[in-house]
């Protein structure tokens, strides 16, 4: 984008530049920037292991996603119960670290969720929750 000068006028040896309808461009332009800024020198930002953990950890998420087209039989029962420990546990570590982390948060309860879906589809497909009569039982 280029700036479009209208008019230039001089008050005490100062040049004011005016822009027209740019300005709005402009200022929001800056306000992008300054917000990126702020994000790639924030605590938590993409310099530290604060954002590249979670990024990483999406994996998980994505897997367990692709996941969920193949069949309930194949899914491992011990594993899949791990990973839902291991995330409830570190949903708490995210929550808890200084600075806050919001991004491990949500990256560990989306793999909380789709780790339980595939929990609940081991455990249907292993017949635990099936209805038993109890005239067969005897």
């Amino acid at each position: 984008m280029s700036l479009v000068v209208l008019s230039t006028s001089s008050w005490n040896g100062m040049t004011k530049i005016h822009v027209g309808r740019w300005k709005g461009v402009i200022l929001l332009r800056a306000m992008a920037m300054a917000v990126l800024r702020a994000f790639w020198n924030s605590p938590v930002g993409p310099k530290t292991t604060h954002f590249w953990g979670p990024v990483a950890n999406g994996g998980f998420v994505v897997a367990a996603m692709a996941d969920m087209k193949k069949p309930a039989e194949t899914i491992s029962g011990n594993m899949t119960t791990a990973m839902c420990l291991y995330s409830g546990a570190l949903m708490r570590f995210a929550w808890m670290v200084q600075p806050r982390n919001y991004l491990l948060l949500a990256c560990h309860a989306s793999n909380e969720v789709v780790q339980l879906y595939q929990l609940s589809r081991w455990v249907n497909a292993q017949g635990y929750l099936k209805n038993r009569d109890p005239a067969e039982e005897q």
